[in-house]
């Protein structure tokens, strides 16, 4: 894999950590500013709604800038919100510095996704892909439970700062590792937007806000959900959250080298585990070993939809891919706040911390039915072309043959 490959992961590790944190700092945060947890939850749904709005507009605004400038752009923007957040002396700034550093979230993701696959032959862009996102799992091994382990001990805001830290180092490792990247070709917004008419592209973010989305009703409340229900000391979180991590880590790997052979049994074996798990885990979080077994196998599961979902939408969007992969990165995110706010109904509402859990099984579920009925209506659309002879008679002929009745 190029080197460059690495810089992006720098990036992508900074922005999981910052993402991820919440999880394993929330009952700090909510007794330094004198708020509920479920009030804290909103630095999630917040953070996750910046990505949504920002993705898309950050994508059309830098549609005309060199892709390794608008990077390196997009993560000086992560460092001013995080460092907003970690100065914030009310809970209103500490989550307006959330949402600042959020606005890069999507964009960078996005942009950084079409840099990957483009630095690799096109059989390994989903690998490519996967790998930019370890920095991302990654995180969630490393960056996430240091970052409890400082904020538990030391305080949240060195845990922010650390981070706007991070993004620095992105930066720099940008500016060094990415090869110069030509300016993007002129694109009509119509052309951009005319991926959005394409069904499989709807049902792919479909499928990724209900499938990543039930992820966050169990990561959101995980700590209060270890600590209430499974009888775990707070500072145990930071093991669990090392666990999920390493959960997230496998499942991305497997992902984009399944993606690359079978994109859509790979959709259907983590959609459905991830949904059993889920529905599991309210069981599971009244007993410790349980939890700690369960709980990366749904990090797993749900990482290994990452690769083969973005991967989708770039098959689906060639002719102007760079709108659509922010927005499927805004729809990652979007799964997060619905997930985290819908959490925060069902605790609220008196059902206990491991409810959340019911509500992420069946947005999995969904997930699931979503990609049964998007496999139905590609063989419907590729059918009356599998049986032409193309010259030379390759089934790689045959596909570019059928290509455009996908599209």
């Amino acid at each position: 894999m190029p080197l460059a490959l690495l810089a992006l992961a720098i990036g992508a590790f900074g922005i999981g950590t910052t993402e991820f944190v919440t999880a394993g700092l929330l009952p700090e945060i909510a007794d330094e500013f004198g708020v509920s947890i479920p009030t804290a939850g909103l630095l999630t749904t917040g953070y996750a709604l910046g990505v949504v709005v920002g993705a898309p507009v950050l994508a059309i605004l830098g549609g005309r800038i060199p892709r390794k400038a608008m990077l390196m752009g997009l993560m000086g923007l992560f460092v001013v919100g995080n460092a907003l957040s970690a100065a914030a002396p009310v809970f209103s700034l500490m989550l307006a510095g959330r949402i600042v550093a959020s606005l890069a979230h999507g964009a960078f993701f996005g942009i950084g996704s079409i840099v990957a696959a483009g630095l690799v032959a096109p059989q390994k862009k989903a690998g490519a892909i996967a790998m930019m996102f370890t920095g991302l799992t990654t995180s969630t091994v490393v960056g996430v439970p240091m970052g409890t382990l400082v904020g538990q001990n030391v305080g949240w805001r060195v845990t922010f700062l650390i981070i706007a830290g991070l993004g620095v180092l992105a930066v720099l490792g940008i500016a060094a590792l990415v090869p110069p990247q030509p300016r993007p070709e002129r694109t009509r917004l119509s052309g951009e937007t005319a991926a959005f008419r394409n069904p499989q592209v709807l049902l792919a973010m479909a499928m990724t806000v209900l499938g990543f989305g039930g992820v966050f009703t169990m990561s959101t409340y995980l700590a209060p959900m270890m600590t209430d229900v499974a009888g775990y000391a707070p500072s145990s979180v930071t093991w669990l959250l090392v666990l999920f991590g390493l959960g997230m880590l496998v499942g991305n790997l497997i992902g984009g080298r399944y993606a690359d052979r079978a994109l859509m049994p790979m959709l259907f074996t983590a959609l459905g585990g991830l949904a059993v798990l889920l529905a599991l885990l309210p069981l599971t979080a009244h007993d410790k070993t349980a939890a700690a077994v369960t709980i990366p196998l749904i990090g797993a599961f749900g990482f290994a939809t990452v690769p083969p979902l973005q991967k989708r939408v770039l098959d689906q969007t060639a002719d102007a891919p760079t709108l659509a992969s922010a927005v499927n990165i805004g729809a990652f995110n979007l799964g997060n706040a619905i997930a985290a706010w819908l959490g925060g109904l069902v605790i609220s509402a008196g059902f206990g911390y491991t409810a959340p859990n019911w509500v992420g099984a069946a947005m999995a579920a969904s997930a699931l039915l979503l990609a049964l009925l998007s496999a139905a209506l590609e063989r419907r659309t590729t059918a009356p072309s599998a049986g032409r002879v193309v010259a030379g008679g390759s089934p790689a002929a045959a596909e570019r043959e059928a290509a455009p009745a996908t599209r």
